[in-house]
């Protein structure tokens, strides 16, 4: 890695998956004001709404979406607009 590129605060730092609990540590420049212990060293903390261990297209678990039934919706919704025309 090249010296003098990154920002002073690039520091190790521990994400926190809320949905499911996972715990990584990484490198970052986010600001946090709350710490957590990982591995026997505290490390600011990061909390995330969804990280790869908890999405869909990461987990195999993504929902099939139905397009044809939402453009037939559309169509019969919008009807009676372009008969008035």
């Amino acid at each position: 890695m090249k010296q003098g590129i990154h920002p002073e605060n690039y520091r190790p730092v521990v994400f926190k998956d809320m949905s499911n609990g996972d715990v990584f540590l990484s490198r970052s420049t986010a600001k946090s004001n709350e710490t957590i212990e990982f591995e026997g060293q505290e490390y600011p903390l990061i909390k995330l709404e969804i990280s790869s261990t908890s999405h869909p297209f990461y987990t195999g678990k993504a929902k099939l979406v139905d397009t044809a039934g939402r453009v037939d919706k559309f169509m019969s919704r919008y009807a009676a607009m372009k008969k008035k025309k």
